[in-house]
């Protein structure tokens, strides 16, 4: 049986990665909450006014008002202002976090942007952002100094700001920051001040950014996993690999391969399960569920060429799921040979996509990520 070599496709990303009946609601970045925090406590500083309500603009130019949870003021010495986040319909970790400012004045006119406690510390490059300062996005950084800016003159007084998060340090074990090398807290982040709600652009945006961590440290081996499963199957695969070296890649595989190339990155690894695999050996390159489903045909014919007979081709053509697909496999013993021509077809699209720029090595694991069931050749089931 000939292989034809599928068209490569890299969907659009939907909207939203889920779809309601009624609107989502939108809610706030750390780091508008962060400028809403800095801008009261430096009003009350000057004013020796506790404040209530405190109103900034946003990068693209709206302004917009946030209620200040707690406003405490020593007048002439020291000011501190709390915003609580909304992250709207967002399943944010750092929805409901105190985002507080502490103000006092310095000698030297300018605003002085520091990080408290709860707020990551970087340590690696790759960021953007000085190694052992605090981890506050640029876009945020230019909104604390805009918005302080509203309040006085930073050529004539100096201000010193520090951002701190209770809790922070208890979030961030819950987002990818240590693996980043941001350690002790949170980020603050957002480029538009605006959370938009089951975003998947987020994700896509980390894991270009998890890419450029990886190669600013000099690595150029990249190991791309589907999920916290896959994950852990890889890093049993590959112990020798630092933790930086592993990314959780989700549906943006193509995303992840092109930073890669761009980055000089010469080897990536995939290690995924037979859903995702079948979708990437059909040629899709952005795997979200709205924009792709998986090639059950492709199976069937992978099925045909790995010896299976008529009846299984026929059985794994009408299988519910990938899934369903593996599980026939695996009862018909077919599932190391149907396994690996299946990884092998995965390896020749990403070689296609990365234009033969990097190796690839592709394995597939079992549904509970404890081990690896076939692989392109690098490793045996």
């Amino acid at each position: 049986m000939t292989y034809a070599e599928p068209p490569l496709r890299e969907p659009d990303l939907p909207r939203t990665a889920k779809v309601r009946p009624t609107a989502l609601r939108t809610g706030w970045t750390t780091g508008a909450c962060a400028t809403a925090a800095a801008k009261a406590a430096v009003t009350a500083l000057v004013t020796g006014v506790s404040q209530r309500q405190v109103e900034i603009g946003l990068p693209a130019g709206r302004r917009v008002t946030f209620e200040v949870a707690r406003c405490e003021v020593t007048p002439a010495e020291r000011a501190e202002a709390v915003v609580v986040k909304d992250a709207g319909d967002d399943p944010d970790v750092t929805n409901g976090a105190e985002l507080t400012a502490t103000v006092t004045w310095r000698p030297e006119p300018g605003l002085r942007l520091d990080g408290g406690p709860g707020v990551g510390t970087v340590t690696r490059p790759g960021l953007g952002l000085e190694v052992g300062g605090p981890a506050i996005n640029d876009t945020p950084r230019r909104m604390i100094g805009q918005a302080v800016a509203e309040v006085v003159d930073l050529t004539e007084v100096g201000v010193r700001v520090v951002i701190s998060v209770p809790r922070g340090e208890i979030m961030a074990r819950k987002t990818t920051n240590r693996r980043l090398g941001i350690l002790g807290g949170i980020s603050i982040l957002g480029t538009t001040g605006i959370v938009r709600p089951f975003s998947t652009a987020s994700w896509r945006a980390s894991v270009v950014q998890a890419v450029h961590v990886m190669a600013a440290q000099g690595e150029r081996t990249m190991v791309l996993c589907t999920g916290g499963r896959t994950e852990r199957a890889a890093r049993a695969l590959l112990p020798a690999l630092p933790e930086v070296c592993f990314v959780e890649v989700g549906d943006f595989t193509g995303a992840a391969v092109t930073a890669a190339v761009g980055d000089g990155m010469t080897g990536v690894v995939f290690v995924g399960m037979a859903g995702k695999l079948a979708k990437l050996a059909a040629g899709v390159l952005m795997t979200h569920y709205t924009r792709s489903r998986v090639d059950l045909s492709l199976l069937g014919d992978v099925t045909a060429a790995a010896g299976g007979d008529a009846d299984l081709v026929a059985a794994v053509a009408a299988a519910n799921t990938g899934r369903h697909a593996y599980e026939l496999w695996e009862a018909a013993g077919l599932l190391g040979p149907a396994g690996d021509l299946l990884c092998r077809r995965v390896r020749q699209v990403l070689l296609r996509f990365a234009t033969h720029a990097v190796t690839v090595d592709v394995a597939m694991v079992d549904f509970a990520g404890s081990r690896v069931v076939a692989s392109s050749g690098r490793w045996a089931a």
